[in-house]
C-alpha cells in the first residue's frame, strides 16, 4: 500500500508501487510511474509521462517533468526517465525531451541539489553531485561520478566526463574532459581531479599514466592530434586512458583546455 496523504492530489491512473510516500498538497499526473518506497515531499509536482526508480527521494516543492523551456516544444508526447535512489532536492525542476519520443535521462544514485535544473534531452549516469543552482541547458550529458559546483551553468550540448568535478560558480561552453579539475569564465582544465580518483581507489600508476597524458593533453600546447600521437607512443594503455583519448576525439562542441 502507498501512503497517500489526503490532501495530495494524485490522478487515479498515476501508477504508485508499493510504500510510495506522497507529502500533502504534492500533484501526480496521470501518466506518472513511481517505483517502490520512493518518497515524495510536500508540494512537490510530478507531471508528464515522468518514470521514477524506487527508492528515491524528493523533497519539497520540485517539479518534476514539466513541459520543456523550449520554443521548439509542440507538446508532442516525449519523456522522462529517473533511475533509483536519487535524491531531489528543494525547487528543482526537470524537464522531458523536446521532440516527439525523445527523452531525458537520469540515472542512480544521484544528489540534485536545492534550485537545480535539467533541462530537455540531457542524459545524467550514475554517482553524479550537482550542487545548488547547478543549470544544465538542452542536451547536455554527464557521465558518472562527476560534481558540478553550484551556480554552475552548462551550455547545450555540452558533455562532462566520467570522474570530472567543475568548480562552483564556472561557465561551462565546451567538453569537460573526463578526470579533470575545471574551473573558470569559461571553465578550463586546472589539473587531473587526484581527489575523486583517489576517493575511487584508482591505482597508483593508473594516476601517475593520466598525469604525464594530462600533462601532454593541455599543458605542452601540442594539438590534441599530436598529443594523442605522442600518448600512444609514450605511455602504456589501458581502458580509462582509452577512455580518455576517445572522449576526446568525440567531441563536437570542442574540449576545454
Amino acid at each position: 500500500m502507498s501512503n497517500i496523504h489526503p490532501q495530495a492530489l494524485v490522478n487515479p491512473h498515476a501508477e504508485l508501487d508499493k510504500g510510495v510516500s506522497v507529502g500533502p498538497y504534492a500533484v501526480i499526473g496521470p501518466y506518472v510511474k513511481i517505483g517502490k518506497f520512493t518518497e515524495i515531499g510536500a508540494f512537490t509536482h510530478i507531471s508528464g509521462y515522468t518514470e521514477i526508480g524506487k527508492e528515491c527521494r524528493i523533497f519539497s516543492h520540485a517539479v518534476v517533468g514539466s513541459s520543456p523551456q523550449d520554443l521548439k516544444y509542440k507538446g508532442k508526447k516525449s519523456f522522462l526517465i529517473i533511475g533509483e535512489k536519487n535524491i531531489i532536492r528543494e525547487f528543482v525542476t526537470i524537464n522531458p525531451g523536446t521532440e516527439e519520443g525523445s527523452k531525458t535521462l537520469i540515472g542512480s544514485s544521484n544528489l540534485i541539489m536545492a534550485y537545480s535544473h535539467i533541462a530537455h534531452n540531457c542524459v545524467i549516469g550514475d554517482n553524479n553531485v550537482l550542487a545548488n543552482l547547478a543549470t544544465l541547458a538542452g542536451h547536455v550529458t554527464i557521465g558518472n561520478r562527476v560534481v558540478i559546483g553550484g551556480v554552475v551553468a552548462i551550455h547545450q550540448f555540452c558533455r562532462v566526463g566520467d570522474f570530472a568535478i567543475v568548480g562552483g560558480c564556472s561557465k561551462v561552453v565546451q567538453d569537460i574532459p573526463p578526470f579533470s579539475l575545471c574551473d573558470g569564465h569559461p571553465a578550463s582544465v586546472k589539473g587531473l581531479n587526484l581527489i575523486g580518483l583517489k576517493r575511487a581507489k584508482f591505482s597508483k600508476d593508473k594516476i601517475v599514466v593520466l598525469r604525464k597524458a594530462f600533462k601532454i593533453l593541455f599543458f605542452e600546447g601540442h594539438s590534441f592530434d599530436y598529443a594523442k600521437d605522442i600518448i600512444n607512443k609514450t605511455l602504456p594503455s589501458f581502458s580509462e586512458l582509452e577512455y580518455l583519448i576517445s572522449f576526446i576525439s568525440a567531441s563536437k562542441r570542442g574540449i576545454s583546455r
